[in-house]
């Protein structure tokens, strides 16, 4: 079964969303991850990062492969998503201004519950379970300050679970690169 259900938009387009029971998390919280890569995902995905909007044929040409097998190649890296093709942009000069993180600590019971209500919350773009002194981490993007309240207290806050959470506003990014490569 595919991890995406198909759904209708109110325009009657259609779009993917994710099945929140796709992502359940084991009973020691790990996450079960797969090596699927080897030397050529990596050198395509390595290009990538260095530059989104390279063509298939550049990558194939750079690689000594035919466009075909990269086309192929990076189609599975983007459904087993190992890999998206987005714009990333600086959130302040896009006309957010407050822009920062949030440590959270919960009721390990309800992770799954927890994970699913802050899924749903559009101001919220990156979330990681972690390890430490809090149990998830986190970013969010806002346009102001009365925003930022009624995430943290009007809907952050009053999910069952949440016991605690910590906000840290980012003033200014010092550095954002995102060409680490892969780990092979």
């Amino acid at each position: 079964m595919s991890t995406h259900d198909r759904a209708k938009t109110a325009r009657g387009k259609t779009t993917r969303r994710l099945k929140n029971s796709s992502r359940k998390i084991a009973s020691n919280n790990v996450v079960s991850r797969e090596k699927s890569l080897d030397a050529i995902d990596s050198e395509i995905i390595s290009l990538l990062q260095k530059d989104g909007r390279a063509t298939n044929i550049h990558i194939a040409k750079t690689i000594g492969i035919s466009e075909a097998t990269v086309r192929n190649r990076l189609q599975r890296l983007i459904d087993e998503r190992i890999v998206q093709i987005v714009a990333v942009c600086d959130p302040f000069r896009i006309g957010f201004g407050i822009v920062g993180n949030i440590k959270i600590n919960i009721d390990a019971k309800k992770v799954n519950t927890i994970l699913d209500e802050l899924t749903e919350l559009p101001d919220i773009w990156y979330i990681a379970l972690t390890t430490g002194g809090s149990d998830i981490d986190i970013d969010f993007n806002v346009q102001s300050l009365d925003d930022l309240r009624v995430l943290v207290y009007d809907k952050i806050n009053k999910i069952d679970g949440i016991i605690r959470t910590e906000t840290s506003v980012i003033m200014d990014f010092v550095k954002r690169k995102y060409d680490w490569g892969t780990a092979l």
